[in-house]
């Protein structure tokens, strides 16, 4: 099967940005209150509804955010997962004792129902409007019943252009959407939302954003009666 243009385009870009990117991003988390708590929620919950399985960072990048998840002392077993072998290795080098494997979230090399949770930290934020459904198809394959799925995007209604990036030059798209639409493509691939928040843009800071933020959580459905409570699901 030939490999989308998109995912070519997205793995070149981070390839060649990886070392600057994990500079200017190491201290980001730091500066940002609500996306911590966000994350710890997702955690907590990992941890509760998880069967002890282990959670992916899907999208990880350099592994911050799959380094932070295991900070947090719940005892979770987190792993990043990555399109990028550039970032993939400084991931490797900052986190040694983690586990960082090269995937892409269209196509999970899991087994069905093997994790307690899963972490999309802006990385569907590449994916285009018509690969959702897919990737939300995957989630749920491979989520236990019960677990937990975070998904953090950045709101609005048209995509960024970026050809260059940190000194280097890219082609990567910025997909924002409303956090709305992303809960409903959530359910319709047969998961439950549990959440759905929103944060005004921060213009000022070590941080600046370009445009507000998104949050859903949702959770694949619990099996009950010996089917999956939500297993008939409504397209919003």
């Amino acid at each position: 099967m030939t490999e989308p243009a998109f995912l070519r385009a997205t793995r070149t870009s981070y390839d060649a940005m990886a070392p600057d990117y994990a500079a200017f991003s190491r201290e980001e988390l730091a500066a940002k209150p609500v996306e911590r708590s966000v994350l710890a929620a997702f955690a907590e919950l990992a941890a509760a509804d998880g069967h002890g399985l282990p959670v992916a960072d899907v999208g990880c990048g350099t592994g911050r955010v799959t380094g932070h998840l295991h900070g947090l002392g719940l005892g979770l077993e987190v792993f990043g997962i990555d399109l990028s072998p550039g970032m993939l290795a400084v991931a490797r080098e900052e986190h040694p004792g983690l586990r960082f494997e090269e995937g892409s979230m269209l196509d999970l090399d899991l087994p069905d129902g093997s994790l307690g949770g899963l972490l999309a930290w802006y990385s569907t934020i590449h994916v285009p409007d018509e690969e959702l459904p897919c990737a939300f198809a995957e989630f749920r394959r491979v989520l236990a019943p019960g677990a937990p799925v975070q998904l953090g995007f950045q709101v609005g209604q048209e995509p960024l252009r970026l050809t260059e990036g940190l000194g280097h030059e890219v082609s990567l798209v910025f997909h924002r959407r409303q956090p709305e639409r992303m809960a409903g493509l959530l359910r319709a691939a047969g998961l439950e939302v549990r959440a759905v928040l929103w944060k005004e843009r921060e213009a000022e800071g070590p941080f600046p954003e370009r445009a507000p933020q998104g949050f859903v959580l949702a959770r694949r459905p619990v099996v009950s009666g010996g089917c999956e409570d939500g297993d008939i699901s409504a397209t919003d």
